[in-house]
């Protein structure tokens, strides 16, 4: 079953002779449980693609169906809330709270949607990353490999339908790096996630299930299964 659908996906900018085409005509299926990676070089549209997959940016035309629904027939506030519950996001640069510490980090999406949190499942994630002896420590007295699992751990946390990694070790050395990935992979088979990735590095991408491969804005491979 489809969890993810892009049909004729386009993100233009300016007009005339400046037109931009960073996404054009793009049409994309992710299954439930898929691990896929989206590879392009700096400048191919593989970002703007994320960010139209995820709600953070309205395409100028198609659609984007997540989890059945078509995301943008939402307004801002329905939107924003639809993304609260249904995407995790893991970002290049954690994105953590700094006066928060590690397990307020985790579960703070939760408490922004005025739901209760589920200590024992949340308390599995933490002890599965191997966080559980930092879940007192602020985000600065950790390396970037542990923020990083913060980030994982807050993803996994509210249950979405999926989760979306921009670049997510973009900013670790690569021992670091194949331990996060290593780490974010076992983790969602461990709870039957759905996860996007994009990146450059086609050495992390072949972790993938499946690659879509990006250029000037158009998906040139692996869109679909079998393509």
């Amino acid at each position: 079953m489809s969890i993810l659908k892009t049909t004729s996906l386009k993100k233009y900018y300016g007009c005339d002779e400046s037109l931009v085409k960073a996404i054009d005509n793009t049409n994309i299926d992710i299954k439930e449980g898929e691990f896929v990676a989206i590879v392009g070089k700096s400048g191919s549209g593989k970002s703007t693609l994320l960010h139209m997959i995820g709600g953070l940016d309205r395409p100028t035309e198609g659609k984007v169906f997540i989890d059945k629904s078509d995301i943008f027939s939402l307004k801002d506030e329905q939107l924003a809330i639809f993304r609260r519950r249904k995407i995790g996001f893991i970002f290049q640069y954690y994105n953590l709270i700094p006066s928060l510490n590690v397990w307020e980090n985790i579960v703070l999406p939760i408490g922004l949607d005025n739901k209760n949190v589920d200590n024992k499942f949340v308390d599995d994630i933490v002890t599965a990353l191997g966080l559980q002896s930092k879940k007192q420590s602020l985000p600065n007295t950790l390396s970037g490999g542990q923020q990083q699992r913060v980030a994982i751990a807050r993803a996994l946390a509210s249950r979405p339908s999926i989760i979306l990694a921009d670049e997510p070790t973009g900013n670790l050395d690569s021992k670091t790096s194949d331990e996060v990935m290593s780490l974010l992979k076992t983790m969602i088979k461990k709870y039957n996630q759905t996860l996007v990735m994009i990146t450059h590095d086609e050495t992390i991408a072949q972790m993938a299930d499946r690659v879509i491969y990006i250029e000037d804005g158009k998906v040139v491979r692996g869109g679909v299964i079998n393509d």
